[in-house]
């Protein structure tokens, strides 16, 4: 069950990437892409591409947020640069809706480098209210 849900949790990240304009190229959790290599030491979710520039995916929990080297993890993930054309790569960090705050808070300590470079979408389930009528 656990494992259906991180499963989502990508396919939510994945059409952020799509809404975006950028194409997959790999992916956790994926039957017909490859799992993404790591970037230096830390693992990522999935990694895009808009014609020559690139963007990475990363899911963060409760307590990935509450950890203390999530901001080493940010950092270093923030301010990659393509290899060949030296552009900036964008990071996208998908978190539950109930804890954008506590992202936003953690990014706002990054240098302003890696500010520029991420951007912090909701995944999970979306929750619509319905109205009874009695």
């Amino acid at each position: 069950m656990k494992e259906s849900v991180k499963q989502q949790n990508v396919d939510d990240l994945i059409g952020h990437f799509w809404r975006n304009g950028y194409l997959t190229l790999s992916r956790r959790f994926g039957k017909y892409l490859p799992e993404p290599n790591n970037v230096g030491d830390f693992r990522v979710d999935a990694i895009g591409k808009q014609r020559k520039k690139f963007v990475i995916g990363l899911l963060l929990s409760e307590k990935d947020l509450n950890d203390s080297k999530v901001y080493t993890k940010l950092e270093f993930l923030a301010t990659r640069h393509s290899k060949y054309s030296h552009k900036r790569v964008t990071l996208f960090v998908g978190v539950p809706q109930h804890l954008i705050k506590e992202a936003k808070s953690a990014i706002s300590f990054l240098s302003v480098e890696a500010q520029k470079s991420i951007k912090v979408v909701s995944i999970g389930k979306k929750v619509t209210k319905q109205l009874s009528l009695l």
